[in-house]
């Protein structure tokens, strides 16, 4: 007799992620925590003078010494990409009468494209994440961490009450963060939830990314 074949179906991607779900400018983890991601612009600090140099570094020592929750801060490199760009000068192109503006955007546009061919040019985002962990900051066995990993995140979601009032408490620490990040000069911007959701979804498909643009989040229905 013939074996007949079983298909299994293949566990879901989000089994084997930290994240239960992301709502409201927040990130819910699997283990009832909450993270808030900050985008922070960056500094050129070769060209600061010496005074502003030295008043940056006393301002970064004073944010450390001053802070009173744990942060990660995290930098992303990329492989710059300037599609759109090049389509924006495309569409001034079509539309451009003046026969020589014409050619010299045309000109413009293989001089961007030559050069960024020549040489590897990357882009850097600089994120500070804050947290906020209502169980407090209790260090896991490894038992408890994996059988954590294998339960369904339906089962995992917050209640609406508790979870409002879990995010006013990280909201505290996220302007106290921020407010610190600005005393050295940044801009600081806290991600919403289409913007978390693009940032996990380019940092785990990152080459996926780069061709299949992610819908808007309020277009999409994930069935966990």
């Amino acid at each position: 007799m013939a074996e007949k074949k079983v298909n299994k179906q293949a566990p879901p991607t989000q089994q084997y992620l930290d994240i239960a779900e992301v709502k409201y400018n927040t990130v819910v983890m699997k283990d009832g925590s909450l993270r808030a991601v900050l985008a922070v612009s960056s500094i050129n600090f070769a060209l600061k003078s010496e005074d502003e140099q030295n008043a940056i570094i006393s301002s970064y020592v004073s944010f450390l010494n001053n802070i009173s929750t744990p942060i990660q801060i995290v930098v992303q490199s990329r492989d710059l990409n300037i599609q759109g760009y090049l389509d924006y000068l495309k569409e001034k192109e079509r539309e451009q009468t003046n026969r020589l503006l014409k050619i010299q955007t045309a000109e413009y546009m293989e001089y961007i494209k030559e050069l960024v061919s020549i040489g590897k040019i990357m882009e850097k985002k600089f994120y500070v994440i804050v947290s906020y962990n209502p169980k407090g900051e209790i260090t896991k066995g490894f038992f408890s961490q994996l059988s954590e990993i294998f339960k369904p995140a339906n089962l995992l979601r917050l209640k609406e009450a508790k979870f409002l009032k879990y995010k006013e408490a990280l909201s505290r620490r996220v302007d106290s963060v921020g407010s610190g990040l600005m005393s050295l000069g940044v801009s600081v911007k806290q991600l919403n939830t289409q913007e978390l959701i693009e940032l996990y979804y380019k940092t785990y498909n990152p080459e996926t990314a780069k061709n299949q643009k992610l819908e808007d989040v309020r277009k999409l229905q994930i069935e966990l």
